[in-house]
């Protein structure tokens, strides 16, 4: 009975393979007959058609090899799913948070007249990094409009760690600089030769100062002087309690005129595209960087050679005015860049799955790449300039210190998710400038938190696991970007210190140049776009 039964189904398959072929037989013949082509010109053209699928496939794999990641190892999921809501934790850390309605208001007030005739002309010495002469050039701006001057392009510094010869045209679009100030100061490129070899003022403004100190102590120097110029630009203007219609001015300045040359834009929009052609993307703000931790003083995990070189470098800096500096009180108190595998751990313990692209956005990481063995370890899928763009495309920006630092600028402000290990200049205005954009992700590391946390693992006394991974992320719930008015001075502090306490005004421009779209209707006192 069996044998018979077997039979039947050999039979019913060899039935089954005929007639397939058959039918095939027919459908090929069929388009031999509807082309007209002969079985030899039929045989070539699946030739070729073989050798196009043969290339392509080529190119695929090659593209693979280039910007695909290598095999990912599973990171540690400590929490993956919120049984209330039915959302995974992973979209969650993705998702940016409310931005309550806020959007830009930075336009002038009905009493906002136009720039009267300027008294004099104010030349600018920009000192610091890209961002700290950023926020120091914008502020200029408001400084020419208080006393009423004509601003002639500033200085960029070339003295300064990175020692970069750029000038303002190098890195910024001047043209559009000058044209969007129209309404607000007069611009110019240059000095009017007449006033080359003219007696100057040269003076150091007096930090965080307000309109009072520059329209009575500055602008009265006019009836000695055509020309002031002002020796640095950073913190010469207070973050709060000026006119809205200045403070909107900065803004103006900071978000809308003082826009990178378009050879930077251009390529910064290339590297974002290419960043996004692996999906969401983190950029990471790693600042541990040589300069940064020789400034800062911090030598944790570092080789007793690499202390000591460190520290060379901040006693061989003569504007560095703190020599003495203790590296373990240093750290405790959060004032350290995190190094590159605390960040690796902390990415982890947020929930940030192995295959996170990653963009690090930072200049040389000090100790190389050994010293990010442990990161790539557990992301691997590290992205930087230099692996997305080719040596002929950044050979324009090389050497120039800072416009490479406005490549990753403008790579951190357009990303999913921006993370800095150091709360620096950098830091503080990529996070100003997401804000004034709608508030998109940021999320804060609390250092001082978490190296506490870090020093428990290395003791053996925690392990990376759920618990831990709860702590961080809870402690981190409210450091991720959301609204909120800019912090003001911490209590109890006077003089300079007071000051320094506060909040920058180009970390966060909430109040003075974001408001709600309700207010619109509802608070006729408030001045809109």
């Amino acid at each position: 009975m069996q044998k018979r039964k077997w039979k039947t189904v050999v039979l019913v398959r060899k039935l089954l393979t005929l007639a397939i072929g058959a039918i095939a037989l027919v459908a090929l013949m069929s388009v031999h007959v509807h082309l007209g082509l002969s079985p030899s010109a039929v045989t070539k053209s699946l030739t070729t058609q073989h050798e196009i699928m043969s290339q392509n496939l080529q190119r695929e794999e090659r593209w693979n090899q280039d910007f695909s990641p290598p095999h990912l190892p599973k990171s540690p999921r400590f929490r993956t799913l919120d049984s209330a809501s039915g959302t995974s934790d992973l979209d969650k850390l993705w998702k940016p948070p409310p931005n309550r309605d806020y959007e830009p208001c930075v336009a002038p007030s009905p009493y906002y007249a136009s720039p009267p005739e300027p008294r004099g002309y104010l030349l600018v010495h920009a000192n610091g990094g890209l961002n700290q002469m950023r926020a120091g050039i914008c502020d200029m701006v408001a400084v020419a409009r208080i006393i009423n001057a004509t601003l002639v392009i500033p200085e960029l510094d070339k003295r300064s760690f990175w020692q970069d010869s750029s000038n303002f045209s190098d890195v910024f679009d001047e043209a559009h600089f000058i044209n969007s100030l129209t309404n607000d100061i007069r611009v110019i490129k240059k000095l009017p030769k007449e006033l080359v070899a003219a007696t100057r003022a040269v003076k150091h403004f007096r930090s965080w100062s307000g309109v009072e100190y520059y329209e009575e102590e500055i602008a009265s120097m006019w009836e000695e002087y055509q020309v002031i110029r002002a020796a640095k630009s950073d913190s010469r203007l207070a973050n709060n309690n000026l006119p809205l219609d200045i403070q909107k001015l900065r803004c103006r300045a900071c978000y809308q005129a003082l826009r990178f040359a378009p050879t930077i834009e251009a390529m910064g929009k290339l590297l974002v595209e290419r960043m996004r052609a692996f999906g969401p993307y983190i950029a990471l703000h790693l600042r541990y960087e040589k300069d940064m931790l020789a400034f800062s003083g911090c030598t944790h995990d570092l080789s007793q050679e690499e202390a000591e070189e460190l520290t060379a470098i901040r006693e061989n800096t003569t504007w560095w005015k703190v020599k003495e500096i203790d590296p373990i009180e240093q750290r405790a108190k959060g004032y350290c860049p995190l190094t590159p595998k605390e960040v690796g751990m902390f990415l982890s313990l947020l929930g940030f799955s192995s295959n996170t692209p990653i963009y690090i956005a930072a200049g040389e990481i000090y100790g190389g790449d050994s010293r990010m063995a442990d990161l790539r370890s557990r992301f691997p899928l590290l992205m930087n300039k230099e692996t997305l763009a080719t040596f002929e495309e950044l050979e324009p920006f090389t050497n120039h210190a800072s416009q490479m630092a406005a490549l990753d600028y403008i790579v951190s402000v357009e990303s999913d998710i921006f993370i800095p290990s150091y709360s620096g200049n950098m830091a503080r205005a990529v996070e100003g400038h997401r804000r004034f954009l709608g508030h998109r992700k940021t999320i804060l590391p609390d250092s001082k938190a978490l190296v506490r946390l870090f020093d428990k693992i290395e003791l053996g006394t925690m392990k990376e696991g759920k618990n831990m991974a709860s702590r961080v992320i809870e402690i981190h719930k409210r450091r991720q970007g959301s609204p909120r008015k800019r912090k003001g001075p911490i209590s109890g502090t006077k003089g300079t210190d007071r000051f320094r306490s506060e909040e920058a005004f180009y970390v966060n421009p909430l109040p003075d140049c974001l408001c709600q779209k309700e207010s619109r209707y509802t608070n006729s006192s408030r001045i809109r776009r």
